[in-house]
C-alpha cells in the first residue's frame, strides 16, 4: 500500500569496501612502499649476515625476522588505510595512550641493549622501542587538539598539545634520545605550523630548541660525545661514521658488486642506523639516488594530495606525518653521510628493526587513509554550511 501511495524508494547501491579503497587511494605512494621494504630486505641479505654469524645464529635469521615484521607491517599498513577520519583519531588517540604507557614504564623496566640509551622495554620473546610508536599516535592526537581548538569555545589544543610534546620530549631525553625528541618536537611544529602559528611562536620554539641543545650539550656526556664527533675536522676511520665514510667512497657509481661489500664487517650497526653505507658500497650512487627519488616521491605527493582538503584535522594531521616521515630519513642519511650528528635513527621500511618497521607501517596507513580521495563538495556550499 505505501509504495502504491509513495512509490518504491531509490536503493542506495554501495561500492565495495575493497574496490573503493583501491579506487582512492594514493597508489604511487602505496607501491613506493613496498620498493622500499623490498629494498630492505636485499640489504638485510647483506648486511645482516655478519650479525648473525657474530652472534652465532643462522646465516639468514635477522633477514627472516625482518621478513616476519615487514609482512605484519604491510598488512597493518592496509588495514589502517582503508579507516575513516574519525576511526584514525580514536586509533590514533588510543594508540598514543598505550605508547605513552610504555614510555613511562623505560623509567623502571627499561633497559640498553648495551647501546648506552635505556630505550627498549624487554618482553623476553621481543625488545620494544616505545618512542617509535608515540610519533605517530601523538600526531594524530596533536592535529585533534589544535583542530578542534578553531571550534566556537572549543578546547585550548594548542596549549595542551605543546605541554604533551614537552613532557615526551623530557622522558626522550632522560633516555637519552635526542634525536627521536627533536623529532616529536619537529613534528608538533609542523602541525602548528599548518595551523597557522604566527612565526614568532615558530621561532621562539626553535629558539628553546637550540637553548635545550646546548644545554644538553654541558649536562649529557652521551650527547657531547656525539657532538664533538660531527664537528672535529679529523674522522677516525676506526668510527662508525669512518667506516660508512669509507663505504660511500668505495661505492662509488656503481658498486663494488652485490655481497662484495665490506663494510658490513666492521660497522655494529650496518643492519639498522648505517644500512646505506652497505647500499652505496655494493650497489653505489644509483640505488642510494633511487632510494632518495622514492622518499621524496611520498612527502611530496602527500602533501600535494592534502592542499586539496578542507578537513582542518585531515590537512594538520597528514602534514605531520608525511614530514616526520621525510625528516626522519632525511636524518638517517644524513647522518651517514657526515651532514649531521650521529643520532641513532633507522631508515623507515629498509634498517632491521621490528618495532621501527612496524611503526613506519603504522605512520604509513594513516597517511595512506588520510590523503585517500574524498568528494570535498563545491566551496560555495561549504560557505553556506558555515553561516
Amino acid at each position: 500500500m505505501t509504495e502504491m501511495v509513495y512509490g518504491f524508494l531509490p536503493t542506495r547501491v554501495r561500492e565495495p569496501v575493497i574496490p573503493r579503497w583501491w579506487r582512492t587511494i594514493d597508489k604511487w605512494s602505496f607501491t613506493a612502499v613496498f620498493i622500499l621494504f623490498a629494498i630492505g630486505i636485499l640489504l638485510g641479505l647483506a648486511a645482516s649476515v655478519p650479525l648473525a654469524a657474530r652472534n652465532d645464529l643462522e646465516p639468514f635469521y635477522y633477514v627472516q625476522r625482518q621478513v616476519f615484521f615487514g609482512t605484519l607491517s604491510m598488512v597493518v599498513m592496509v588495514s589502517i588505510s582503508m579507516m575513516s577520519p574519525a576511526t584514525l583519531r580514536r586509533l590514533g588517540t588510543l594508540g598514543f595512550l598505550g605508547a605513552f604507557i610504555a614510555l613511562l614504564a623505560l623509567i623502571p623496566l627499561g633497559t640498553d641493549l648495551g647501546k648506552g640509551a635505556v630505550r627498549w622495554l624487554n618482553l623476553g620473546f621481543i625488545t620494544v622501542q616505545p618512542s617509535e610508536f608515540v610519533k605517530p599516535g601523538f600526531i594524530i592526537l596533536a592535529a585533534w587538539l589544535i583542530g578542534a581548538s578553531f571550534d566556537i569555545n572549543g578546547p585550548p589544543g594548542r596549549l595542551i598539545s605543546f605541554v604533551l610534546a614537552v613532557v615526551i620530549v623530557g622522558l626522550l631525553a632522560m633516555q637519552p634520545d635526542f634525536g627521536q625528541a627533536a623529532l616529536i618536537l619537529f613534528g608538533w611544529g609542523v602541525v602548528y605550523f599548518v595551523g597557522g602559528a604566527p612565526i614568532f611562536l615558530i621561532a621562539g620554539v626553535i629558539g628553546s630548541g637550540v637553548v635545550g641543545a646546548l644545554f644538553a650539550y654541558k649536562l649529557s656526556q652521551h650527547f657531547a660525545r656525539r657532538i664533538d664527533g660531527f664537528i672535529t675536522p679529523d674522522l677516525d676511520p676506526r668510527t662508525q661514521l669512518g667506516y660508512a665514510a669509507n663505504a660511500i667512497q668505495e661505492g662509488g657509481f656503481l658498486g663494488v658488486g652485490v655481497g662484495e661489500g665490506q663494510v658490513k664487517w666492521s660497522l655494529p650497526d650496518a643492519h639498522t642506523d648505517f644500512i646505506i653505507a652497505v647500499a652505496a658500497e655494493e650497489y653505489g650512487l644509483i640505488l642510494v639516488t633511487f632510494i632518495v627519488v622514492l622518499y621524496c616521491l611520498i612527502v611530496v605527493r602527500s602533501l600535494f594530495r592534502l592542499l586539496k582538503e578542507r578537513d582542518p584535522f585531515v590537512r594538520l594531521a597528514g602534514a605531520g606525518l608525511a614530514c616526520i616521515f621525510g625528516v626522519q630519513a632525511m636524518i638517517n642519511l644524513g647522518v651517514a653521510v657526515r651532514l649531521l650528528p650521529a643520532k641513532g635513527m633507522t631508515l623507515p621500511f629498509i634498517s632491521y628493526g621490528g618495532s621501527s618497521v612496524l611503526a613506519a607501517g603504522i605512520t604509513m596507513g594513516m597517511l595512506l587513509a588520510l590523503t585517500r580521495s574524498r568528494p570535498q563538495g563545491d566551496m560555495g556550499e561549504i560557505l553556506r554550511w558555515g553561516r
